[in-house]
């Protein structure tokens, strides 16, 4: 099959390996989407490795066919339509995926532009629903609202009755924004989010890491929550220990990738509350997948270049049938 790697310069190239074969537990799907995503890039880098057992091929989220099944599978047919949340392996004509990483497609979404939801609609879930508990008429701040998981989490929030305020870089990515739903937008270049926000904000979800805690502490109200799902801003930084305990807020630090297949806690537990709590929201129209654009597998390249340009709102999705 046709799949994408990275070569001794970090180039992306078209390859052939082996189609996979599902062991226990697992069906193998062919592919009809892929979502790609910020931890690529890292990846790509050598910054996030996939865990230990899984494909170095990237790929967090695909859609498309369950074409076989391995054994003890339990549900999942051949021929279902499904969307899918995986550890590694989505840019590629085939993958084998967890039978209980699998969801259906929402109605009203088609196969393709489903593809563009497991991942995002995952984490998002489990961190400002599952994890910081957001509620109605709670305030939350996204760091990255043009994103993928930004423009995700808008519509999770606006859904479940809370305000939303973003950062956003761009002029097109504030109107997308203010277009989903976004209460407040701040252009991160002219203005600080601390100051606009000042011990306002319930919840905070944050791609940025480092360089942003001292002023998301900042921003945090009393109770407030503050969930890191990102470094782009780096590794390390300083915190007020006494503003923390002052406002009785907590800083959590969430990934889904690295989580368990089962149990507490776990990649099936996440994805079963996605099915059972956001589908419904996603078939009632309140939540739609945002896509920038779809492109050849051949065009992984171009895709990742286009996911971290200013062009670029929502998700870039691959075609491995296309070109």
């Amino acid at each position: 099959m046709r799949t994408i790697v990275v070569d001794d310069e970090k180039n992306l190239v078209v390859d052939e390996i082996p189609t996979p074969v599902p062991t226990a537990g697992e069906v193998l799907v062919r592919i009809e989407a892929a979502g790609i995503n910020r931890a690529d890039l890292m990846q790509r880098q050598g910054l996030y490795p996939p865990p230990p057992g899984i494909t170095d091929v990237m790929g967090m989220e695909i859609s498309g066919t369950v074409v076989a099944l391995g054994p003890d599978v339990d549900g999942p047919a051949v021929g279902d339509e499904v969307c899918a949340l995986m550890a590694g392996g989505g840019y590629a004509e085939y993958a084998v995926v967890p039978a209980a990483q699998l969801l259906p497609v929402p109605a009203g979404v088609s196969l393709v532009d489903s593809a563009a939801l497991p991942e995002v609609a995952s984490t998002v879930w489990s961190t400002i629903v599952m994890d910081a508990g957001l509620k109605a008429g709670e305030l939350l701040l996204v760091h990255g609202g043009g994103s993928g998981i930004g423009t995700h989490a808008i519509q999770v929030a606006k859904a479940l009755g809370a305000r939303v305020a973003v950062t956003v870089g761009s002029e097109g990515k504030a109107q997308r924004c203010r277009e989903l739903g976004a209460d407040i937008v701040i252009n991160y270049r002219e203005q600080d989010f601390a100051t606009e926000l000042a011990g306002q904000v319930d919840v905070i979800l944050d791609i940025m890491g480092g360089s942003y805690l001292p002023r998301n502490v900042d921003a945090l109200g009393i109770g407030g929550r503050l969930v890191i799902i990102g470094m782009q801003g780096g590794f390390t930084g300083e915190v007020n220990v006494g503003a923390l305990i002052g406002k009785r807020a907590r800083i959590i630090g969430l990934n889904v990738r690295n989580r368990p297949l089962t149990g507490p806690g776990s990649k099936a537990e996440i994805v079963a509350a996605v099915t059972a709590d956001e589908w419904p929201l996603v078939e009632r129209g309140l939540i739609t997948p945002v896509v920038s654009a779809r492109l050849p597998l051949a065009e992984a390249e171009q895709g990742q270049a286009l996911l971290e340009s200013k062009d670029s709102v929502g998700k870039v999705l691959l075609l491995p049938r296309e070109g």
